[in-house]
């Protein structure tokens, strides 16, 4: 004959099943799987970023989250291609990505486009304001903000390392991407101050290598020039290119970032990658937590590190002055 069982019999019953769960299957009920979209610039092989990235999920980790037991990360790389930017940024929004972390201009204002209401971290972004993409620094009013890589006026000193690290160069071309705000900012900076140390600049655009290559050979077919290489996706996708066609035709270059001089280049002034992506990772654990991006205030870097690459140096018949190597915060021999 069927059992018939009340209802207060079956909850009886019921807290007692649950109450015999392995604790490791309960802790996992009660885990919420958080997804974290990610769309970098670059490529999975190019530069620094696949460092940089490790170090934005590492601090992650120790902020309490991990992968597939709290938290699922959706990466993408961008490879500096405006296709790709748009399409990876269409996918992390319908995914649907609860916060999404980018680096550099052209990913970031690929996904502005794809969305207006996803959180948004960014890393390594130059002039947020004038690019449109915060309403300020202190308030950026949207649904997205982060870490800028540095201000223009930083830009300018780059002109002045160059000249003094090599005093014989009077004309410099500046390469940069011209499709990005930031892009035009940098060089703008740059040629207002040229004047003042009696230097004649140029710009050559960032956009295929056999472009970049044979700006780069026309311009060095003068004496007496330098080079100075800005921030963009592009500069991370074709920096193997630029620091060889420097050592080629004997191009004293700046650069912006520490990775380019670790990898050859001549000397750098810029902003330490991974604090930007530690701070990427804590804005992303508040986030999560509850805070809007409108109220968390675009960061600027308060410290930046000089590099010089003494091999590089003499490779190009330079001899750095000693008060410039006094002031670097590494030298590579």
């Amino acid at each position: 004959m069927p059992v018939t069982i009340g209802r207060r019999e079956f909850i009886t019953l019921l807290g007692g099943a649950v109450a015999t769960w392995p604790l490791a299957a309960r802790a996992q009920q009660r885990e919420r799987i958080r997804k974290i979209g990610v769309l970098m610039g670059g490529a999975a092989d190019t530069a620094d970023q696949p460092a940089g990235l490790a170090v934005f999920m590492q601090l992650l980790h120790q902020l309490g989250w991990t992968e597939d037991r709290n938290v699922q990360l959706e990466i993408r790389w961008g490879g500096g291609d405006p296709a790709r930017f748009r399409r990876y940024a269409e996918e992390l929004v319908a995914l649907p990505a609860e916060v999404i972390m980018t680096n550099g201009a052209a990913s970031l204002e690929a996904l502005l486009r794809a969305t207006r209401s996803v959180p948004i971290i960014f890393a390594s972004v130059t002039d947020p304001v004038g690019s449109g993409f915060v309403e300020s620094l202190a308030r950026p009013g949207g649904n997205a903000t982060g870490f800028i890589q540095f201000e223009y006026t930083l830009t300018g000193k780059w002109l002045e390392l160059l000249r003094e690290i090599a005093p014989s160069v009077t004309r410099v071309a500046v390469l940069r991407d011209p499709t990005l705000v930031s892009g035009i900012g940098q060089f703008a900076v740059i040629q207002s101050v040229a004047a003042s140390f009696g230097i004649e600049v140029s710009a050559i655009n960032l956009r295929d290598a056999s472009e970049i290559e044979q700006a780069v050979k026309r311009f060095a077919s003068s004496q007496h020039g330098g080079l100075i290489l800005t921030g963009s996706a592009l500069s991370v996708i074709h920096y193997k290119l630029v620091i060889a066609l420097a050592a080629q035709h004997e191009l004293p270059t700046v650069y912006y970032r520490r990775y380019y001089v670790t990898s050859g280049g001549l000397i750098s002034y810029g902003f330490d990658i991974d604090d930007q992506y530690r701070g990427a990772a804590r804005y992303v654990d508040r986030i999560l937590k509850g805070d809007k991006p409108a109220d968390l205030p675009v960061q600027v870097p308060t410290k930046y590190e000089l590099v010089i690459n003494l091999k590089t140096a003499r490779a190009l018949g330079l001899e750095v002055p000693p008060t410039l190597l006094a002031r670097a915060d590494e030298v590579i021999e």
